[in-house]
């Protein structure tokens, strides 16, 4: 179902002069004010800072209800596409639409399965970044990269090269991070291996060494497999409406998702569970809480509470509850109880849950508390959070992107701004300036 007008408008009076705009409304949700015609018949635009207040497309993806907690892909509940499936039925069902048949699972999962091997020269492309290179700032590079070994589909107005392209990504993505962490602790690339679950091949990537047997631990690949479906796609965020202003330009999409990448580089964004164990580590040891709680309640105190909250979401974040299980089940398999630091979140923790001033400002742990947290027990390093992140979202860029190469109303990107610098003024020659 597409938008639809109904009956309502909105009436603006600029000047004496009244102006009806129509009223638009989704399938479920806010209804919008239709402005694409307010410059045409008012000579103004609106203002509106970070867009927070404006729809910048039509989507049939994914939907946000963040007073009520409600995260929904397609319209089927995050929670049951965690319980229920697995990572590879969410790429489905973000790209096509629909949870695949028995039939179209198993050819789907033999493609992207078939497509993890990167191109032999990616490996040579690799050694001319420092040893202690950010992976972050490798996959920026690395992937839009890949647009110079994949000519074949880089064709935005062919759909098979669209399909072909999203396909590639989907699998090699996970390649290059698994490389671009190898790369930046010193040990050899591990090629992917076919026999592997879609979690349980990164894992091998990251953590195989050709001198050892490396078994997948069942827990830590269902725990990396739900993190990839909780953060596959989560509506017009910063790094999507990057992905899509990109390509709105007719960029190719490996072009495209390196500039998702690079967005979601920024801590404001995706590295909010690096700053919430960054947080930890400063508060140190249990003894300490007490002293950080009060200063987070000091309204003249500049401490803030990382992992806390939510920017969308006003009740509980839907995927922390998920989380939250994945993650005292990681911590009971790898034994890190004890470590100091997760023994700072999980008392933090509890005095979220309990303590009356962050129950009355719903300052409930998000997903990024209980992430970071889990992936620092899996073993992996505060730099790859955000690159797990990438590989996860990649999935909801793919989508959203081929979705807008396909609306029909798309238009270039291209935001108006309310212009406060100087009117114009003569030159003046540099001899006669003071």
């Amino acid at each position: 179902m597409d938008a639809k007008t109904n009956t309502k408008k909105a009436t603006l009076t600029v000047n004496e002069k009244t102006v009806d705009f129509p009223v638009l409304g989704g399938t479920v949700g806010p209804e919008v004010i239709d402005i694409s015609k307010l410059y045409a018949q008012t000579g103004m635009f609106t203002y509106d800072p970070g867009f927070t207040s404006t729809a910048s497309c039509e989507s049939k993806i994914t939907y946000i209800d963040g007073d009520e907690g409600v995260l929904l892909y397609r319209g089927y509940p995050i929670e049951q596409l965690a319980e229920k499936g697995d990572f590879l039925e969410t790429c489905y069902l973000l790209l096509y639409g629909e949870l695949p048949t028995p039939t179209q699972k198993a050819d789907f999962d033999d493609r992207i399965t078939r497509h993890t091997m990167v191109h032999e020269q990616m490996a040579r492309f690799f050694q001319g970044f420092r040893r202690d290179a950010h992976p972050m700032a490798v996959m920026v590079a690395s992937v839009g990269a890949l647009a110079a070994f994949y000519h074949d589909s880089t064709d935005i107005n062919d759909p098979h090269q669209r399909m072909v392209a999203s396909m590639r990504m989907i699998a090699k993505i996970p390649t290059l991070a698994a490389m671009a962490f190898k790369y930046n602790v010193g040990q050899p690339f591990v090629y992917p291996k076919n026999s592997l679950s879609y979690a349980s091949n990164f894992l091998h990537m990251c953590f195989a060494v050709p001198c050892d047997e490396y078994k997948v631990n069942p827990v830590m690949a269902e725990a990396l497999d739900k993190i990839f479906i909780l953060h596959a796609d989560h509506e017009q965020n910063a790094s999507t409406s990057t992905v899509r202003i990109a390509g709105s330009s007719g960029a190719n999409p490996f072009a495209c998702i390196a500039a998702g990448i690079a967005c979601l580089w920024g801590p404001a964004h995706g590295g909010a569970n690096e700053a919430a164990l960054q947080m930890l580590a400063e508060i140190g040891s249990v003894d300490k809480i007490p002293e950080f709680i009060a200063k987070v309640k000091d309204k003249n105190s500049s401490v803030r509470l990382m992992g806390f909250g939510h920017r969308v979401y006003k009740n509980y974040d839907p995927r922390a509850k998920i989380m939250q299980k994945m993650c005292h089940k990681v911590l009971a398999e790898t034994g890190h109880q004890n470590d100091p630091l997760l023994q700072v979140a999980m008392e933090l923790e509890k005095i979220a849950l309990s303590d009356d001033y962050f129950v009355q400002r719903k300052l409930y742990p998000n997903i990024d508390f209980y992430s970071g947290i889990t992936l620092k027990a899996m073993g992996f390093p505060t730099s790859m959070f955000t690159v797990l992140f990438a590989v996860a979202r990649t999935v909801g860029w793919i989508s959203q992107w081929s979705e807008m190469i396909q609306d029909p109303q798309q238009k270039i990107g291209r935001p108006r701004q309310l212009y406060t610098g100087a009117t114009t003024r003569e030159y003046i020659a540099i001899d006669k300036r003071k």
